[in-house]
């Protein structure tokens, strides 16, 4: 027996001539048949919709701040798959706005959801599904105006420099200064539709504004105080200086 296992390799000779044969027949029809076969292609899967908050709380045995991130990180990757990198504006944004929901009620005090939607799929170059993530920002700010007015102050910069459509921007301009009264919301966020007003060409409008609000009385805080000051004397400049090119 030692003497078996210690014994050289059989040579090729050695071995049977139907043996061989046998094997070589095997090598040409496995040849054959993946010669016959259509080439593999990848091919980018849809998104899927995704199931109830609940079923994801139950599947992280009772974790929903955990699955929230789980899920944060598997859908922010799914525009990549195996041999394929799909464009993020293809994906089906409906979708993708059911996912946005779902890990916002997984977790209501995190804020990636409207990060990744502010920042990620609403700033694609694809206009129409740019104006739908910022309509979805707006919904959810309407929802708790106090908590996401951040995402709604991103979505009026983003409706005036990148889809270039200044009556949405002022829409939600006057949105964040009707509804994010919170004291944790700026001033600037408030005052954005001074801004917004006056890109607009409404310079008598801004003006009208901001004289209201100081004479409200409601605004105290002394840099918010010192800020409408200053702007409303360079909205006079401005209507004095539009006055003169009238005249001339």
């Amino acid at each position: 027996m030692i003497r078996y296992l210690v014994e050289k390799d059989r040579p090729v000779r050695d071995v049977p001539v139907p043996v061989i044969v046998m094997l070589v027949l095997t090598l040409a029809l496995q040849l054959i048949w993946h010669s016959q076969q259509e080439p593999i292609v990848a091919q980018a899967e849809d998104l899927p919709r995704p199931m109830s908050a609940r079923a994801y709380v139950m599947s992280s045995f009772g974790e929903p701040i955990a699955a929230a991130k789980v899920l944060n990180l598997w859908l922010q990757a799914f525009d990549n798959q195996p041999g394929i990198s799909i464009p993020l504006h293809s994906l089906d944004y409906d979708v993708v706005a059911d996912w946005l929901d779902t890990i916002l009620e997984l977790d209501p005090r995190g804020h990636y959801p409207m990060l990744v939607a502010a920042r990620v799929y609403g700033s694609v170059s694809n206009p129409e599904k740019q104006r739908q993530m910022m309509d979805y920002i707006f919904f959810k700010f309407n929802e708790d105006p106090n908590r996401y007015w951040r995402w709604l102050a991103h979505a009026v910069v983003t409706a005036k420099h990148e889809l270039k459509d200044m009556p949405l921007a002022l829409k939600y301009a006057h949105a964040l200064a009707e509804k994010a009264t919170g004291d944790n919301v700026p001033y600037w966020a408030r005052d954005m539709k001074i801004i917004v007003l006056e890109d607009m060409g409404n310079v008598e409008a801004a003006k009208i504004l901001v004289g209201g609000l100081i004479a409200s009385g409601e605004i105290t805080d002394p840099y918010e105080l010192n800020f409408l000051q200053n702007k409303i004397r360079e909205l006079e400049e401005k209507l004095s200086r539009s006055r003169q090119d009238v005249d001339n």
